[in-house]
């Protein structure tokens, strides 16, 4: 965990995490800090995913993967899941022209099927309206839990096995990873550098077997005050691990795609 006084940190820019994942926390205890409702602090939140995702493609990052609402989300009170719900909404209505002006592509992976379908609308046209864009990749886990994803992989993959269009004894990590809802991320589906708000220090289901090899960096600072130079830093840290997966020395990642 890094600290929360922060001064200009010094990034390699030849050496950028390719795809970053952050589990957006905190929003909740921002608000309540102020004596605002829970709902201001989701509101300032999607605010900082516009500040944050344009830092991020301006760094070189080329997948951002966010953690915006999990499929335990749903147990929280009617009022405030309605509203997360909305969010989407509002934010691509607003944010579209400078993710088109950024070159950034949407993607939204989860089950998407369950949502409500404005939401689900909304994330359609993000990605209809971004998919010729060739810049960093906006990636929202949005009704995203990891263990379904991993249950939904191994029904998949058991259909396929019954069906005879694929052979049990082949299964390796790259079909695994093939069929997860990351698959769309081709060799960019495992993140180089996690980071979480909030001072927590846990995973809460979010990409369990792409994170198998990742690095982790925690901050306190809630998500609506995490900053662009606070990104920089992560990223500083980050170029200061060595990354040896496994073995003795700074190598190859193992091959999942």
């Amino acid at each position: 965990m890094f600290g929360a006084k922060h001064q200009a940190p010094q990034v390699d820019l030849q050496r950028i995490p390719q795809h970053v994942a952050i589990i957006m926390d905190g929003n909740g205890r921002w608000a309540k800090k102020r004596f605002l409702p829970r709902i201001a602090g989701h509101k300032q939140g999607m605010e900082n995913v516009k500040t944050i995702t344009k830092a991020a493609s301006r760094l070189g990052v080329k997948v951002l993967t966010l953690y915006a609402f999990s499929t335990e989300n749903w147990r929280r009170p009617t009022g405030e899941v309605n509203y997360l719900m909305k969010l989407p909404v509002d934010f691509f209505d607003t944010f579209m022209p400078e993710l088109i002006a950024e070159n950034v592509r949407v993607e939204v992976m989860g089950e998407l099927e369950a949502l409500p379908a404005a939401t689900r609308q909304a994330a359609a046209n993000a990605m209809a309206d971004t998919k010729q864009d060739t810049g960093m990749i906006l990636n929202f886990a949005l009704n995203y839990g990891a263990r379904d994803e991993l249950i939904l992989a191994a029904q998949q993959m058991a259909s396929e096995a019954v069906a005879g269009t694929l052979d049990p004894a082949q299964i390796d990590a790259a079909i695994v990873a093939d069929h997860l809802m990351t698959r769309h991320l081709g060799s960019l589906a495992d993140p180089d550098l996690l980071i979480r708000t909030s001072g927590e220090e846990r995973l809460s289901n979010f990409l369990l077997w792409q994170l198998a090899y990742s690095e982790m960096v925690f901050t306190p600072a809630y998500w609506p005050d995490f900053t662009p130079d606070m990104l920089s830093e992560a990223i500083a840290v980050y170029q200061q691990r060595d990354r040896r997966y496994g073995g003795l020395d700074a190598g190859t990642a193992p091959e999942s795609k």
